[in-house]
């Protein structure tokens, strides 16, 4: 199921080169990752658990500017164990040119142990979209 937001470039994105920083382009993958898990999963399930970053791979195709309007999108590609494998794109609105590609690793994390811990079928079914619909 994918999750989609937009964002306007604005001059405190951007870097020497007048570019989007790559540090502003992981900050919004991280955004986009916690609202999209904050508008699935409700607040029960949110505070028993914590999602941390156990690596970011992420491959950029093309550059944004000041003013140009982002359209970054989400989903979850598989999920093992206690990790679950997020995919976010980001395109340029106007040109559909593709921004980035990155895949991230989330180790979930108990709340009150703070110790990794299986991703259950009551989390995974909140992203995983049924065939029928």
């Amino acid at each position: 199921m994918i999750f989609e937001m937009t964002r306007k470039v604005g001059e405190e994105d951007l870097d020497d080169l007048d570019h989007v920083n790559n540090v502003r382009y992981v900050q919004w993958i991280q955004d986009i990752s916690k609202a999209h898990w904050e508008s699935r999963a409700p607040e029960s399930m949110r505070n028993n658990v914590i999602w941390v970053v156990k690596q970011h791979m992420i491959q950029y195709k093309n550059s944004a500017k000041l003013g140009d309007t982002v359209v970054m999108q989400t989903y979850i590609d598989h999920s093992a164990g206690a990790i679950s494998t997020r995919v976010v794109e980001m395109f340029d609105k106007a040109t559909e040119l593709p921004l980035l590609k990155s895949e991230t690793q989330w180790c979930l994390i108990n709340s009150k142990t703070l110790k990794p811990m299986r991703i259950p079928d009551e989390i995974r079914s909140v992203f995983i979209q049924k065939a029928n619909s």
